[in-house]
């Protein structure tokens, strides 16, 4: 067997295999409300034959929205409808579906990407946004509102109850984003965190908050739900967050009882300098896994092919890859590569298998 294609195990959670559907905002929300689109959407990616679906990017409460049409899960209403999208899916595919939880930030109340993806103001239904410090995105973002320490026990208990909804709704399993510039990744980073508390400063301060969000929804959930995070393994600007403080929180994150750790990185300076190539990113998954003794690790970056994907696992640079644009792009990408590595998949649709190339029975199980 194709090391690509062996189950692994996040705690409790049994995966078929390694390919990872990671976090892709749609950015096609009513009020935070799941839409047709959302239901189409990770429908069709539910039979894409990966191991993993991690739906959107989703808010805890309606400031900690990317944009006004961000997924959100604050409300009975919300809850409801998230139960109703995972019920219809789950008659037609056993995929595990995970939920990334998370807040915007000062990079929130924005316009969609095809829009400009610009600040929004109030007449054009944007709000206020706040950040670890009274520091801007960019020239052209809005000062946000230094949170208070009130700020982030309202924000921890958020999480708290967003992730326990997402439970009841029916996910398996809960990503913390603590990525691409949004609110955790802030704390996180020097450049974006000025503070001078408890929550700022050392790296042991400006770490404080995503810990505490992990160890409140770990406590907060049973153990048959894995709870991981998705970081940025580094700013890619100079004076940021890097591969070396993102390794120690890693190694925290394991002794809290984290599940996994998904790597990506930068967003959160507009003068990051990012050089894009296939696997561009899969240095920094890789030094998480040697600071690490048994997180399971999750590579993403321009990983598009499937001798790339396969060579990151068969070579221990990671335990699991995700495919993002490639997939979108195709996707039926994990047949595909399955078909080229002389793997095979376990669970298609029945409708489907007429599909085979030239009649290769030996791609299904």
């Amino acid at each position: 067997m194709n090391t690509l294609f062996s189950p692994i195990t996040l705690g409790e959670l049994k995966l078929a295999n390694r390919i990872v559907i990671p976090p892709m905002d749609q950015y096609s929300a009513d009020e935070g409300r799941p839409t047709h689109w959302h239901h189409m959407h990770y429908g069709h990616l539910a039979v894409s034959g990966a191991g993993l679906l991690i739906v959107e990017a989703t808010a805890v409460e309606p400031e900690g929205r990317i944009s006004p049409q961000d997924l959100g899960l604050w409300s009975d209403e919300h809850e409801d409808l998230h139960r109703r999208m995972l019920e219809t899916i789950s008659t037609f595919s056993s995929i595990p579906i995970a939920l990334q939880i998370g807040h915007a930030g000062r990079k929130g109340s924005t316009s969609r990407p095809w829009e400009g993806r610009g600040p929004l103001g109030q007449q054009d239904g944007g709000w206020s946004v706040c950040a670890p410090s009274a520091l801007p995105f960019d020239a052209a973002s809005p000062m946000p509102t230094a949170l208070a320490t009130a700020d982030i026990d309202r924000l921890t208990a958020s999480f708290v109850t967003t992730a326990q909804r997402a439970m009841r709704a029916g996910y398996k399993a809960i990503e913390l984003h603590a990525a691409h510039g949004y609110l955790m990744h802030e704390f996180l980073s020097p450049l974006s965190n000025k503070r001078e508390d408890e929550y700022g400063g050392s790296l042991e301060n400006r770490m404080r908050f995503p810990l505490r969000v992990f160890a409140a929804v770990r406590k907060a959930l049973p153990d048959s739900i894995p709870v991981g995070m998705r970081v940025s393994g580094t700013d890619f600007a100079p004076g940021g967050w890097d591969v070396a403080e993102c390794a120690i929180l890693a190694q925290e994150l394991e002794k809290a009882g984290a599940a996994f750790i998904h790597v990506s990185g930068g967003g959160l300076s507009p003068d990051q300098q990012i050089n894009l190539a296939p696997g561009y990113q899969v240095y920094l998954a890789q030094t998480i896994k040697q600071a690490v003794t048994s997180l399971p690790v999750i590579a993403v970056g321009l990983i598009t092919e499937p001798e790339l994907a396969s060579g990151i696992i068969v070579s221990g640079q990671a335990d699991m890859v995700a495919v993002g644009r490639a997939i979108l792009y195709d996707p039926r990408w994990p047949w595909h590569a399955a078909a080229t590595l002389g793997a095979s998949i376990a669970d298609a649709p029945k409708q489907y298998l007429r599909c085979q190339p030239h009649k290769l029975k030996s791609l299904f199980v």
